[in-house]
């Protein structure tokens, strides 16, 4: 069974007005560029030859974006290598059916290459990076990047290290799809979103949860309402509230 998109229109970078991350104000803005002492934040800003410092500074910008912006992949180009300032990026494969799913999510201070198809030649397949949130991030022009990479050892190893954790957390989205059953995956989406969130309360519908999972919305109700009978979780309008996180690790434990 495939789930429809519930309607939502995933806005381009390009097309969205850019508003600052900045609490208090509402003056909008576009890319700027990053102070010295953003880009040192950078893992491997210290491996760096002057040369290659002011290279990599004139090749990036900040861009602040709302909840629901595409910032790459499926149709809306390479934007970069992506380092998050602030908020949280899903990342995502899509089918032509409109059927999706979560491989990961890139959260504040983190950064994710293997999205970056133009960094990496050797990925071949789409990965949609979207805000989940207001999201600050700043951008590196993969032309640059990848030049950079090539020339210096310590960018070239930070850049595979950070493919090989992203392709690990694919492969494990991949062994739950191909070996669990559908409650046991279920328990282990709604325990490692609270983890992420730090709530018990999830703030998602059942339409969300499916596109995570790469499910239906019609199983995903079903197993909801079988876990609300156990009393295992809450429901309510566009909330599912974690009520007994035991019985969901134990779910876990039979994978």
């Amino acid at each position: 069974m495939r789930p429809d998109d519930g309607g939502i229109r995933i806005a381009r970078l390009s097309e969205t007005r850019l508003k600052p991350y900045h609490k208090g104000t509402d003056q909008n803005r576009g890319p700027m560029a990053p102070s010295e002492t953003e880009l040192s934040r950078i893992p491997f800003w210290k491996h760096l030859t002057p040369a290659e410092r002011a290279e990599l500074a004139a090749a990036s910008r900040i861009v602040d974006v709302e909840a629901g912006v595409a910032v790459q992949g499926s149709g809306h180009g390479c934007a970069g290598v992506v380092f998050v300032r602030a908020g949280s990026l899903r990342a995502s494969m899509h089918a032509e059916s409109g059927r999706q799913i979560t491989l990961f999510h890139v959260e504040a201070s983190e950064c994710c290459v293997l999205a970056a198809s133009c960094v990496l030649p050797m990925v071949t397949f789409d990965i949609v990076l979207q805000s989940t949130e207001r999201s600050s991030l700043l951008v590196v022009e993969p032309r640059t990047y990848a030049r950079i990479a090539e020339a210096n050892a310590h960018v070239e190893a930070f850049t595979f290290r950070q493919a090989t954790e992203r392709f690990s957390d694919c492969m494990w989205v991949m062994q739950q799809v191909l070996f669990m059953s559908f409650d046991t995956r279920l328990a282990i989406f709604l325990l490692d979103e609270s983890a992420r969130t730090g709530s018990e309360a999830l703030k998602l519908t059942h339409e969300q949860i499916a596109q995570h999972m790469g499910s239906a919305r019609e199983v995903v109700t079903r197993m909801l309402r079988y876990f609300a009978d156990e009393g295992y979780v809450r429901l309510s309008r566009g909330t599912v509230e974690l009520a007994d996180k035991a019985a969901l690790r134990a779910l876990t434990v039979q994978a």
